[in-house]
């Protein structure tokens, strides 16, 4: 008996040591030689993916590579090897939580509810919950949904912002979830759905992205404003303070303008359509003062 509780109190030291370590990300990366981004496969201009580049791209991405320069920098580790994993709407909290991933770099909103879970970057851009339908719909208002059907992707904070508007307005409205925002796009594109309700910036990317771009609107009405930042996990001071601080650099420096302009008001891939997405006085606030504060 004695010696199988020592062997339970071995294991249970050695998972909680285990635990710990992933804790320390900078530690986990040094004796790793990899680290790990996650990334989304069609958050176009944020996180996405393209048939001719093997590997993610967009605005987000390039924030997180400077973030791993930096890594690099850290722990004189030239050669790190990046490593990319896919994540969703619904399991990138968990995988950055149980350390598979050490840096999601996609278009996740920095909210107070998430905070009790992760930790977040310097917020990078203020985003706007809106929706996109056809131009022909006749919708012109979230009130106009009254009694339509509509898409949303799971996992998303439009989700709950949307059953707010409802009971606040006593607007009737059917849902129907897509796993990605690729996927909930199609929905509407295909008319099973009058509109997707998701982030400004996202609706336009994925308009970009479409066969007909010019068959869709978004609403200029705005269910809330909100910051996207990158995620990494809670209770890690050092890795929190390179990303900070290179993150924070970005801005200070208005090197992050040149980003923004590249992924916002100039051709992207994969059609090389340019959104024409000026930066906001909210996202311009955000890079005068940098803040990881949620909402």
């Amino acid at each position: 008996m004695k010696f199988r509780i020592a062997l339970v109190a071995s294991v249970l030291l050695t998972s909680t040591v285990g635990f710990a370590q992933t804790n320390d990300t900078l530690e986990k990366i040094r004796s790793s030689g990899v680290i790990t981004m996650g990334h989304r496969d069609s958050s176009i201009p944020f996180s996405y993916i393209t048939r001719s580049v093997g590997e993610p791209i967009g605005f987000a991405i390039d924030i997180c590579k400077e973030v791993i320069n930096a890594v690099k920098a850290e722990l004189k580790l030239p050669n790190l090897t990046v490593k990319y994993q896919p994540v969703t709407s619904q399991n990138r909290v968990p995988l950055v939580q149980n350390g598979t991933v050490d840096i999601e770099c996609g278009s996740t909103t920095n909210s107070v509810a998430r905070q009790q879970q992760v930790a977040f970057s310097p917020n990078y851009i203020m985003v706007g919950v809106s929706a996109a339908v056809k131009k022909n719909s006749g919708i012109n208002t979230f009130a106009d949904l009254n009694g339509k059907t509509i898409s949303t992707t799971t996992g998303t904070t439009s989700i709950p912002l949307l059953r707010a508007y409802k009971r606040a307005d006593n607007v009737q409205v059917n849902e129907v979830l897509g796993k990605d925002h690729s996927d909930s796009f199609l929905l509407l594109a295909a008319d099973r759905v009058s509109a997707f309700i998701m982030d400004d910036i996202l609706l336009a990317g994925q308009i970009a992205a479409s066969q007909a771009p010019g068959d869709y609107k978004i609403l200029p009405e705005a269910l809330r404003q909100e910051p996207y930042g990158i995620m990494l996990r809670k209770d890690d001071p050092k890795f929190k303070t390179l990303v900070d601080a290179t993150v924070s650099g970005l801005m200070k420096s208005n090197a992050i303008n040149q980003m923004y302009a590249k992924w916002f008001t100039s051709p992207i891939p994969p059609r090389n359509v340019n959104l024409n997405f000026p930066m906001s006085d909210a996202t311009q606030e955000l890079y005068r003062n940098p803040s990881d504060k949620g909402i």
